[in-house]
C-alpha cells in the first residue's frame, strides 16, 4: 500500500483556509468521486476523503494544511502521479485564496 504526504504552509487564518478545504473537497468530489466529509473544530477542520482504493485526510489550521492518503494496490503504482496532481490543485488553490488576501 502507497502513501502520500504533502504538507503546504500559508498565511490565510482558518477561516479563509476553511473555505480554500471546503471548494478542494467539493472538487475532489466531482472530478475524482470521492466522498468527502468535513469535520469542524475550534483550531482546525478535518476532510476526510474516501473512494474505491483511496482513503485519506486533509487536516487545516491556521497556517497549514496536511494532506495524508494511503492508495490501494490499483492505484499505489500512480501514486507519483496522483501526489503531483494533488499538489499542483492545492498550490493553486492556495495561490488563489492568497491573492484575494
Amino acid at each position: 500500500m502507497s502513501q502520500i504526504h504533502i504538507r503546504r504552509e500559508h498565511r490565510l487564518g482558518l477561516a479563509k483556509a476553511r473555505q480554500v478545504a471546503l471548494q478542494w473537497a467539493e472538487h475532489v468530489e466531482e472530478k475524482f468521486e470521492m466522498d468527502c466529509t468535513v469535520l469542524e473544530g475550534d483550531t482546525s477542520d478535518t476532510v476526510t476523503f474516501t473512494r474505491s482504493g483511496v482513503k485519506g485526510t486533509m487536516v487545516v489550521t491556521g497556517d497549514h494544511f496536511e494532506v495524508t492518503a494511503k492508495l490501494g494496490l490499483l492505484f499505489g503504482a500512480f501514486a507519483g502521479q496522483i501526489e503531483s496532481e494533488v499538489s499542483k490543485q492545492l498550490d493553486a488553490a492556495l495561490a488563489k485564496a492568497q491573492k484575494k488576501a
